[in-house]
């Protein structure tokens, strides 16, 4: 067969099963956030529907299907079969198990009832379940032993085993005006208003931080190397430690008075040094276009505990 003919392989279904309460819902969640077109708790006879939905569709993405003990129609004996007579994809089973004692400690913390023992003790229906679910067990093609792993470890192993590896996790740089509400979206914000502002140097007012007069002026400022250099250094630690525990997206904000001058040229200025450092930042300047307005600038500067510029606007700062 020639190259030019060969058909990509069939995404994979992957069905998330095992003990309740040994984390189904955690792992969806994260292989949802990983691109995985997710259901929890679907009927076994809607499984097929699920899996090709439209015919005239061809499924691309990775689907997970969650079931368990609670799914109407849920059979572990003979789900394995119905799993791999499912055409046009690579069926998988993943088993969470857990130990009964842990188990025990997280429904006697949720206070929640064993769907197998909802008027008896919880350990009466993990002992039931453990039993009912041994054929699904022995035919998974993985299990994962949920007892000592934290939730970022748990998504950390999900992200090894079923992970597309094409790219790293999205990092997106961004630049806002205190005046005009902060950024809400910042898992990590600096205040950049310790900085010399440049909207009272008159020729810099009509300018932003992408301009390089601007970056000129801040470069003046005493402390501007050394807080370039020192964000450097905490974010190419820190923003690894959040994917590391299972962010998939991280947002660094940086912000000043009106979002036009010292946090686009701070945002742009890191941005560069993290691409040098091997991560690819998306950049975004949410308040660039806003007008220059000396009212919102000296209220800010005042905020921030600096001396605000006249009001007429002249001052060479």
């Amino acid at each position: 067969m020639a190259v030019s003919d060969r058909r990509p392989s069939p995404p994979r279904l992957l069905l998330v099963t095992g003990m309740s309460g040994a984390g189904k819902s955690s792992v969806l969640d994260a292989l949802e956030d990983m691109g995985w077109d997710c259901v929890d708790n679907l009927p076994t006879a809607l499984l097929d529907s699920f899996v090709h939905g439209d015919t005239s569709e061809c499924r691309l993405v990775p689907a997970a299907v969650g079931m368990d003990v609670r799914s109407r129609g849920f059979d572990p004996a003979s789900l394995p079969r119905m799993l791999k007579a499912i055409e046009g994809v690579r069926p998988e089973i993943l088993f969470l198990d857990c130990a009964g004692s842990e188990l025990m400690r997280r429904y006697n913390e949720t206070r929640r009832l064993h769907p197998l023992a909802p008027d008896r003790p919880a350990e009466d229906g993990i002992a039931r379940e453990r039993a009912l679910m041994a054929p699904l067990r022995a035919a998974a093609d993985s299990v994962i032993e949920t007892t000592d792993l934290t939730p970022p470890e748990l998504r950390e192993e999900l992200r090894r085993r079923y992970g597309d590896h094409t790219g790293q996790p999205v990092l997106t740089i961004v630049s806002f005006g205190y005046a005009r509400g902060v950024s809400r979206t910042a898992d990590l914000m600096f205040d950049m208003r310790f900085l010399d502002n440049p909207h009272w140097v008159h020729d810099l007012r009509p300018l932003t931080g992408l301009d390089e007069p601007v970056r000129d002026h801040l470069a003046t400022d005493p402390a501007w190397t050394d807080a370039m250099a020192r964000l450097e250094a905490l974010l190419t630690d820190w923003i690894p430690r959040y994917w590391a525990a299972g962010k998939s997206y991280v947002t660094v904000a940086f912000g000043c008075t009106g979002g036009r001058h010292r946090s686009v040229c701070a945002a742009e200025e890191v941005a560069g040094r993290l691409r040098s450092a091997g991560f690819s930042p998306i950049v975004r300047h949410r308040d660039l276009a806003s007008q220059p307005s000396d009212t919102i600038e000296s209220s800010g500067q005042a905020e921030a505990g600096f001396p605000g510029g006249d009001s007429g606007g002249e001052l060479n700062g």
